[in-house]
């Protein structure tokens, strides 16, 4: 007859056991605790290392395979690296690539309709500006994002602010716009901005885990001017293979330095053929 047995949990600070009832660490999830009484006591003995594992796992997520791009909603062909060759439409909250909207433009009747839902376009800003903000209301993160720009750059009437504009991109970052992570990293990197280069890499960060690939090859270079080689190394190669040309050219110019292998490079390639 086999032997069981079975791990019993105990508090990290008292030893009490509790079960279910513990709560594990949320840095490291490497120990548990009765209560936060107890995880307060523990916590000199416990920093160290759970600092040291809680960098670990952030790590493993950030050089995680980022999840496919996005795709036009009538041809399901992958969107490009290139924003300028696609359009978000206030009216159905969809964002589609110029292809899909020229071939409607072209169609009988279609010249003023969206390709997607075949609503007119708006008459006029007010109207875009009421769209857009209809979708917000709705949750759409696009949305946030594009009003964003409206306010950075001063559009349809609308007073330039900075400020709303940084808080538009957070939201649509948070809903799950990765582009606006990325500008929000934009902002903090700009030398004539409001340089603060740990904010700038923090939302570079959270766009690059999110997918977004020019985050990811500006993480690159940071950390290639940080002196973190192995990191800029691991950026510019996930990055590479997620079709940026610029993080490819950084990749083979590792390799002709000796920095990683010819069969990496290959295989970053395979992304351009």
């Amino acid at each position: 007859m086999e032997s069981t047995t079975t791990t019993i949990e105990t508090c990290a600070n008292c030893g009490k056991e509790g079960g279910d009832s513990l709560k594990a660490c949320t840095a490291c999830f490497m120990v548990k605790y009765c209560n936060r009484d107890c995880q307060i006591s523990h916590r000199k003995q416990h920093k160290k290392e759970c600092k040291k594992r809680a960098s670990e796992l952030y790590d493993e997520k950030l050089f995680a395979d980022p999840p496919p791009r996005e795709e036009c909603p009538i041809c399901m062909i992958t969107l490009t690296l290139n924003r300028d060759q696609e359009t978000f439409k206030s009216c159905c909250g969809k964002t589609i690539c110029n292809g899909c909207i020229y071939a409607m433009a072209m169609s009988e009747g279609g010249a003023d309709l969206c390709a997607f839902c075949r609503t007119p376009r708006a008459a006029n800003s007010e109207e875009e500006i009421k769209r857009t903000k209809k979708l917000m209301d709705k949750g759409n993160a696009k949305a946030f994002y594009i009003l964003a720009g409206v306010y950075a750059q001063g559009l349809y009437g609308i007073t330039q602010d900075h400020h709303k504009s940084r808080e538009l991109l957070l939201k649509a970052g948070e809903l799950g716009c990765s582009v606006g992570y990325y500008n929000l990293g934009r902002y903090y990197a700009d030398p004539e901005g409001e340089v603060d280069e740990k904010k700038a890499i923090y939302y570079f960060e959270l766009a690059a885990m999110m997918g977004d690939v020019w985050a990811r090859h500006n993480l690159g270079y940071m950390e290639a001017q940080a002196g973190n080689t192995d990191k800029a190394m691991k950026h510019y190669i996930i990055s590479a293979r997620a079709g940026s040309k610029d993080s490819l050219d950084m990749v083979q110019r590792a390799v002709m330095q000796g920095i990683v292998s010819k069969d990496i490079y290959e295989e970053c390639s395979h992304a351009f053929k």
